[in-house]
């Protein structure tokens, strides 16, 4: 049987569920094993020795989050990662994990730097990482998302997208036309209905869903090979 896709209010039940007595982690957890695969998926498909400067940009939510952990671990792994976030989130575990950056001296662009000079600095990256909309997006994208992702679409740059890509529906995809086409993408616990067209490298991350969980949403899922936080899905 092939990999079950969620709608929203799918995802967010299992996200409950996960948080919840059955599951049982906290969000600190699904936080860390989330970013750790996206920036092992990032890794996989762009080597440090070509692609070391990467931009990863953080949205307000546990998108961003997620986000903060990938540039993490992506520094441990030898890149030089550069974290912007045009909006910082402001929860306590958000200033922790922005926190856990500063002590690894990873740099920050200001949250308010002109879009004319992050159109200058883009140039200075080999790869972009997107954790800026989550599943619980919801259009229209508001300021100041809605210049940043015609941004980075136009960098020409290649991008690697957390869960969905930013700007996209999690049920209707990109159907407006105006989020961010990755040329990577990594679904966290079971890919979402509107990422069905996508059309680029697709991973699976998140390897936590507890079997029990899995056979009650039916979900799917490929097993994951020796000790990786991530599995390459095929393309449909």
């Amino acid at each position: 049987m092939s990999i079950r896709h969620l709608t929203a209010k799918l995802a967010q039940q299992i996200d409950e569920e996960l948080m919840g007595s059955v599951g049982a982690f906290s969000i600190d957890q699904l936080m860390e094993l989330a970013g750790l695969a996206c920036a092992q998926a990032l890794a996989k498909v762009y080597s440090k020795e070509k692609y070391r400067k990467v931009l990863v940009c953080c949205g307000p939510g546990n998108q961003g989050g997620d986000g903060l952990v990938a540039a993490r671990h992506l520094d441990m792994f030898g890149y030089e990662p550069t974290i912007y976030m045009p909006k910082p989130g402001f929860k306590d575990i958000y200033k922790r994990l922005q926190k856990q950056c500063e002590n690894m001296k990873i740099e920050s662009l200001p949250h308010d730097v002109s879009m004319d000079a992050l159109r200058s600095t883009l140039s200075s990256f080999d790869v972009i990482l997107d954790a800026i909309f989550g599943f619980s997006f919801e259009g229209p994208v508001r300021a100041p998302f809605d210049e940043v992702l015609p941004l980075l679409s136009s960098s020409r740059k290649p991008i690697v997208s957390v869960d969905i890509p930013s700007g996209w529906g999690v049920e209707k995809g990109n159907e407006e036309g105006t989020g961010i086409v990755p040329d990577v993408l990594v679904s966290l616990t079971a890919p979402k209905e509107g990422v069905r067209s996508f059309k680029g490298r697709h991973f699976l991350g998140g390897r936590f869903v507890p079997k029990a969980m899995e056979e009650k949403f039916q979900l799917n899922l490929p097993e994951y090979p020796g000790f990786d936080q991530i599995v390459e899905l095929p393309q449909i």
